[in-house]
């Protein structure tokens, strides 16, 4: 789960400005929305699914398909009207004009980056440490020593982030092949041991209420938990400036995206049960973030490549954690900058140029993320985690397909239209999000703990700025990144970036 443009509170202003260069066709944009979509989701997810419907874990992967792809289609709707690289906020400010409202939108976004990248070291430790038990070169360690290196990975990656590290389409697509190669050697473990004879085929349609929920509830909140490996479709919109011709190519390059994710989720859980008795089942949800592993270990003991695969799901984790810790750095960055947080976090490192208060902030956060949830011993990381990055997007999702009716009604009769969501379906769309969104799925309290503690830092932080600009008389004491995100001139990204 991942944003990766640099540019989301940035639309070229009129005059001298160059404008940035339209390098993603099709088939580029396609690698792009699968790289995005993939990653630590389905790597997250699986165990804790299985733990809670069993054999049938492959319909929430299905359901929550359905949910992201009719939001999706709000999205291109939004996107092939308003070709800019602001996104959620974007959209939310041209349909209501709160500027406090577009505010919890953009910071959402961030706070969904924060987790999903904590969820990203937690689940890469573990591969990272399961590829050496398996290996035999050491033992499992306790869960002190994976927390460990977990937030010293994301010190790594404040250390990288501060460098510089650009994200270049050529290499996206490398990572692309790697995340995708790393889901195929799964699938192709799974469907060995059917072969074999020695799987479970039969278990894909037998559910086991794990939790006692009933049938309706156990696949609700696993569908809400599949959630988070079907996010990262809508960061693409971010990359609309760069795209040639997006009116045209977007609508079909997303919807095809979301589709081959799906088509390999599926085809995952499938090999997840065929491979895994029903008591393994049952003990999946334990694995957490190493339930992929689990897999290929138990059904490949002849082939070495169980001791390859932790390696390269560590490998693609590691570039998901990666993107979404700068995108998270870029849009604190850019809000600094526009006044909408305090303007010290928009400063930028002298040599480097990378926006180093932005990244020591959404880096202290993930820290105390990370110390937060693995500070009870009860507690279940990689799931708690990935449910508030799931959380946090669909209440984004709920107000962009809100959005999405909203702005319809506005549309200039004169203005061509490129793609319309069918009929009412953004209102169902709205209605689903938030359905999966609330506590009768049976997300746990923490989860919703930890995303309000988050978007009350920025609302507290949003509010001294707003003092500040006030006193100083800057546009009238409203936050001038918010104004400006709807109309088309705005701050520049660092430079250098």
């Amino acid at each position: 789960m991942s944003t990766t443009s640099d540019q989301v509170f940035d639309v070229t202003p009129e005059g001298d400005e160059p404008t940035l260069k339209r390098v993603l066709g099709p088939k580029l944009l396609l690698l792009f929305i699968v790289g995005d979509i993939l990653g630590a989701g389905v790597y997250a997810v699986t165990g804790t699914m299985a733990g809670t419907v069993g054999g049938i874990v492959w319909l929430p992967f299905l359901l929550a398909f359905i949910v992201a792809t009719l939001t999706a289609f709000s999205y291109l709707e939004l996107v092939t009207q308003y070709p800019q690289a602001a996104g959620a906020a974007l959209y939310t400010h041209k349909a209501f004009g709160i500027h406090f409202v577009t505010f919890l939108v953009a910071f959402a976004v961030v706070c969904s980056g924060i987790t999903s990248a904590s969820t990203s070291a937690n689940v890469l430790a573990q591969n990272f440490f399961g590829g050496l038990a398996i290996n035999g070169w050491m033992e499992m360690p306790p869960r002190e020593v994976v927390t460990a290196v977990a937030l010293g990975f994301m010190l790594l990656l404040a250390a990288i982030n501060l460098r510089g590290v650009g994200e270049s389409v050529k290499f996206n697509v490398v990572l692309t092949l790697v995340e995708v190669t790393a889901l195929c050697i799964v699938i192709g473990v799974g469907f060995y041991v059917m072969a074999q004879g020695t799987g479970n085929p039969g278990e894909i349609t037998v559910f086991t209420d794990h939790q006692d929920k009933g049938l309706f509830l156990a696949v609700t909140a696993a569908t809400s938990i599949a959630f988070f490996a079907m996010v990262g479709f809508e960061d693409s919109v971010n990359m609309v400036e760069e795209t040639q011709n997006p009116e045209k190519i977007f609508p079909r390059t997303m919807l095809t995206g979301l589709g081959v994710a799906v088509i390999l989720y599926m085809l995952v859980a499938v090999s997840v049960v065929s491979v895994l008795t029903p008591t393994e089942l049952a003990g999946i949800r334990e694995a957490e973030g190493a339930a992929l592993l689990e897999v290929v270990h138990k059904g490949s003991p002849d082939f070495p490549i169980d001791k390859i695969f932790p390696f390269l799901a560590v490998f693609a984790v590691a570039n998901t954690a990666l993107i979404n810790m700068l995108m998270a750095s870029r849009l604190i960055y850019g809000m600094a900058r526009q006044d909408v947080l305090p303007r010290p976090l928009g400063k930028i490192l002298p040599g480097r140029r990378s926006p180093w208060a932005g990244i020591a902030f959404s880096t202290v956060l993930a820290l105390g993320l990370i110390w937060y949830v693995t500070s009870d011993p009860e507690s279940n990381v990689v799931p708690n985690l990935s449910g508030t990055t799931a959380f946090l997007l669909l209440c984004v999702f709920t107000v962009v397909n809100v959005a999405c009716l909203v702005l319809r009604g506005k549309r200039d009769p004169n203005r061509k239209v490129f793609f319309t969501s069918p009929g009412l379906m953004p209102v169902v769309a709205a209605v689903l999000c938030a359905f999966l969104a609330g506590p009768w799925v049976g997300r746990p309290v923490i989860q919703y703990q930890i995303a309000g503690g988050l978007m009350a830092i920025g609302v507290v932080l949003w509010f001294i700025t707003w003092l500040v600009n006030k006193r100083t008389n800057t546009r009238e004491g409203e936050p001038v990144g918010i104004q400006n995100i709807g109309k088309d001139e705005q701050v520049p990204p660092p430079p250098g970036h």
